[in-house]
């Protein structure tokens, strides 16, 4: 079929845009074509445009001959434009159906999409995921991604209304930022460099210039599992404030969860109806419990894991029915923790940490930042890192440090929390993960 290029048409209106207040008045709409259906006389052809629905009807002696083939011989999901009158019809979208004058057929579908995406059964999200921009026109995860954007709308609202600068720091890096094998190597011209794990020694140095900063932004953790929780690239929200500490950040994080919940619940109606649930925003202050409160309710219930150990899945779990709501673990040990974590200065085995939770799902994690340089190369000795590789970060420790305090809160884990889903992928445009580097 002839493809017509766009020219000098350009959309006069969206679906929503349209009813019956409009009619007799000329427009012009576009999208790709979710049904084409013929009754008697009558075609009828619906049009989805990013707003929802556009009822165009052609009836057989009313509209030409020309424009009565051209809407019948095409198929479903091809893209069009069409230029008519509206006319007000309580039954169509909006109250209002469009009666075609002109047509252009911008582009066509040739294949059967291999999965509908108006209902019915869905393959898994793995086959879904070969063909994400198509599975992306279905309602559900429409509405998913229009909470993801609301949800970025009101933390940048939040955090620039608090006295916070946003920043953009280097995704390629010379040394590890946090240690460990997770890394993704990359070739920088000559040399070996990484994919930044975290801002977190950017977001650092930025305390002793601009105080409060935060970043939103892709993180890179070379992770070998594949699970429902866990991707190699991910968006944080990454906070950090001088002249505070851990205590202080917890207060900040919790109140930004809260304020993005009422958001969301407030202006994501519509989506949240579609997905089928209720966002239930949190009291404050969240819970509160130490590392050693936890072990210990642990051992209580007869798991057993020690003092010192990190919490599995398993332990995770069993928290999570415990405690299913937002609730913050202190005080971690501190070689579990990364080096630049402070240890309390009356017991430096215990860090100013937390972790904040929902239910089982950890979505972020923070805490006081050294501040003096020797402690700060003593604890890069402890876990076997080169002070050498930091040198050019531990030099500026000399200049004037100020205390320091932050967190990083994952934004596909919150949007786990906002969409009540379970598979992480399904809140990410366009996963990345041990298998998948396509599409």
């Amino acid at each position: 079929m002839k493809v017509d290029e766009l020219g000098d048409w350009r959309r006069t209106h969206t679906s929503t845009d349209l009813g019956p207040k409009l009619d007799g008045k000329d427009v012009t709409v576009m999208g790709w074509i979710s049904s084409i259906r013929k009754q008697g006389k009558i075609i009828f052809v619906l049009i989805h445009d990013i707003k929802g629905d556009i009822q165009v009807t052609a009836i057989t002696g009313k509209t030409s001959e020309k424009m009565l083939t051209k809407l019948q011989s095409l198929s479903l999901h091809s893209v069009i434009a069409i230029k008519g009158k509206v006319k007000s019809i309580s039954k169509a979208p909006q109250g209002a159906e469009i009666i075609p004058e002109e047509i252009k057929i911008l582009n066509t579908s040739e294949i059967k999409p291999p999965f509908s995406i108006f209902g019915g059964e869905l393959p898994g999200i793995d086959k879904r995921l070969d063909m994400r921009s198509l599975e992306l026109r279905r309602p559900k995860p429409q509405a998913i991604f229009r909470i993801r954007h609301t949800t970025l709308v009101s933390v940048r609202e939040f955090l620039s209304n608090n006295g916070y600068l946003e920043v953009q720091t280097p995704k390629i890096i010379a040394s590890a930022t946090e240690g460990g094998a997770s890394l993704f190597p990359v070739l920088y011209y000559d040399k070996e460099a990484f994919l930044a794990q975290s801002p977190q020694l950017y977001k650092e140095q930025l305390t002793m210039c601009f105080e409060k900063v935060f970043e939103i932004g892709p993180i890179f953790r070379a992770e070998p599992s594949r699970t429902l929780r866990h991707l190699a690239e991910i968006v944080s929200i990454d906070l950090e404030e001088a002249y505070v500490s851990y205590e202080d950040v917890t207060k900040t994080l919790e109140k930004l969860v809260q304020h993005t919940m009422k958001t969301v619940a407030d202006k994501c109606e519509e989506e949240t109806k579609e997905l089928g649930i209720t966002i239930t925003v949190p009291k404050l202050p969240f819970k509160r419990y130490t590392y050693t409160e936890i072990i210990n309710v642990l051992q209580e219930t007869g798991f057993k894991i020690n003092w010192g150990a990190d919490l599995s899945t398993s332990a995770l779990k069993k928290i999570g029915e415990i405690y299913p709501d937002f609730y913050f673990i202190n005080d971690w040990p501190t070689a579990s923790k990364p080096f630049y974590i402070k240890p309390k200065s009356d017991k430096p085995e215990i860090s100013e940490s937390f972790d904040l939770m929902a239910g089982s799902l950890e979505i972020s994690s923070g805490g006081t930042r050294v501040s003096s340089r020797r402690l700060l190369t003593n604890r890069l000795k402890d876990q076997g890192l080169k002070p050498k590789l930091f040198e050019k970060h531990l030099d500026l420790f000399d200049h004037g440090m100020p205390p320091h305090a932050g967190f990083g809160l994952g934004m596909d884990r919150l949007m786990m929390i906002l969409t009540q889903e379970e598979n992480i992928r399904e809140v990410t445009l366009f996963p990345r993960d041990r298998l998948r580097l396509t599409p």
